[in-house]
């Protein structure tokens, strides 16, 4: 029996897990996963230490419990869509998302057995690493963001290793995607299943070559975005006053001048056309904790995107006009950073501000390393994985409710002598 649960901090914030683990946890069908999904929770928020099964019950429960968590975070057949649908909600109750931003979160590993291990080459780090990696969709709003759905990122060799998917539990249906598959499928079961509203999709592609599929499948869905990409970055742009490649041998009628669509690198657009573009100098940063910088910005024409819709079937939406923004410091011979959007831009500060927010969710994900424990996880299937960083996501989601309810009170009792 685990109903003698130990509050190893005392104060506000330990108020309140059991009524949060019971709305998060009501889809759970049996009442002992109920009880042992609080007491990884509570492990996550307050144990010390790494956040292993040991750990969580010895300091939770006050004795050693490893099997039944073991068993209800490995082997349990409870749905993480449920509870990911669940926290998201929640959250978009308490503050309505500015964005929805995705982002790559690296999982070192020693050995060769876990779930999607592999030698890699990570682009944040810039170095190949034994490692998993996975993709997670956060939530962004003025109180902060909420890590909601996770992708785990299967690699090439996984597809036709039999014992390695065998011995890990790997679904049928976990195979190699490439990255903008992970991103769309997300958007795909956020948008058809649960009960959030959408908002711009920010996204770095900065270490991808191609981004036409991701900007594809955001339109089709009636999606706005700012997709960060690299100088390499190959793009459809519309140029003027060019004549049109012809094929050799052709002999048919050669077309006027006028606008033609081309593939452009990033880089060679903003050069080329910059000086066309409109330009603004604004101060901004990429993230909390940078500092404030005053940069120059360029904004270039790009082809016309699809028709759009909203949500999956809906009605066909006008198409809109890509742009490049660009942020060129003073000073200096090459721009810094790149990204495409299918957003209005006579309002570049707002772009700006948005494009600020993807750093705000990179920042917590590294909370999710430092404080939860989301790289504390020691099995190696798939679906333990999957509930791991589930629970480490609503651990820190009740964090984060705690807080904007404070501070929601707090603001009260500051506005409640004034208005009386």
């Amino acid at each position: 029996m685990i109903s003698n649960l130990r509050a190893p901090q005392a104060g506000l914030r330990q108020d309140g897990i059991s009524a949060y683990c019971q709305e998060l946890f009501a889809s759970f069908a049996r009442s002992d996963q109920r009880r042992w999904g609080e007491v990884y929770l509570r492990g996550l928020l307050h144990a010390t230490g790494r956040k292993t099964p040991a750990n969580i019950s010895e300091q939770v429960l006050g004795r050693r419990a490893v099997q039944p968590i073991q068993q209800f975070v490995n082997q349990s057949t409870w749905a993480v869509g449920d509870v990911r649908r669940r926290l998201a909600e929640l959250v978009c109750d308490a503050a309505a998302p500015q964005a929805w931003a995705f982002h790559d979160v690296v999982f070192p590993k020693n050995g060769t057995r876990s779930a999607g291990v592999a030698r890699q080459f990570v682009p944040a780090e810039g170095r190949i690493m034994n490692c998993q990696l996975a993709m997670t969709t956060s939530l962004v709003h003025a109180g902060g963001s909420q890590p909601v759905n996770w992708q785990l990122l299967m690699p090439r060799r996984w597809d036709a290793d039999e014992e390695l998917r065998g011995q890990a539990h790997v679904p049928a249906d976990a195979r190699y995607l490439p990255r903008w598959r992970y991103v769309l499928d997300s958007l795909d079961q956020m948008l058809e299943d649960w009960d959030v509203p959408s908002a711009p999709v920010l996204a770095d592609w900065s270490f991808e070559k191609e981004v036409e599929p991701l900007l594809l499948g955001l339109e089709e869905r009636g999606l706005s975005y700012l997709v960060e990409v690299g100088g390499s970055t190959t793009l459809p742009a519309c140029t003027t006053g060019a004549h049109r490649v012809l094929p050799v041998g052709h002999h048919g009628h050669v077309p006027a001048r006028g606008p033609v669509t081309v593939r452009r690198r990033a880089a060679d657009l903003a050069d080329a056309l910059g000086e066309q573009g409109e330009r603004a100098v604004l101060a901004w940063r990429d993230g909390p904790t940078t500092r404030s910088r005053h940069s120059q910005f360029l904004v270039v024409p790009l082809s016309v995107g699809l028709p759009g819709r909203r949500g999956r079937f809906a009605d066909v939406l006008p198409p809109a006009q890509r742009h490049l923004v660009v942020e060129w410091p003073f000073g200096r011979s090459q721009p810094r950073t790149y990204w495409v959007t299918n957003q209005p831009v006579h309002r570049l500060g707002d772009l700006v501000a948005q494009a600020e927010l993807r750093g705000r969710a990179v920042d917590d994900c590294e909370r999710l390393h430092r404080e939860y424990g989301l790289t504390d996880f020691e099995g190696r299937s798939f679906r333990g994985w999957h509930h791991h960083v589930t629970l480490v996501s609503a651990a820190f989601g009740f964090d984060l409710l705690h807080g904007m309810e404070a501070m929601a009170q707090l603001t009260a009792e500051q506005l409640s002598p004034a208005l009386g």
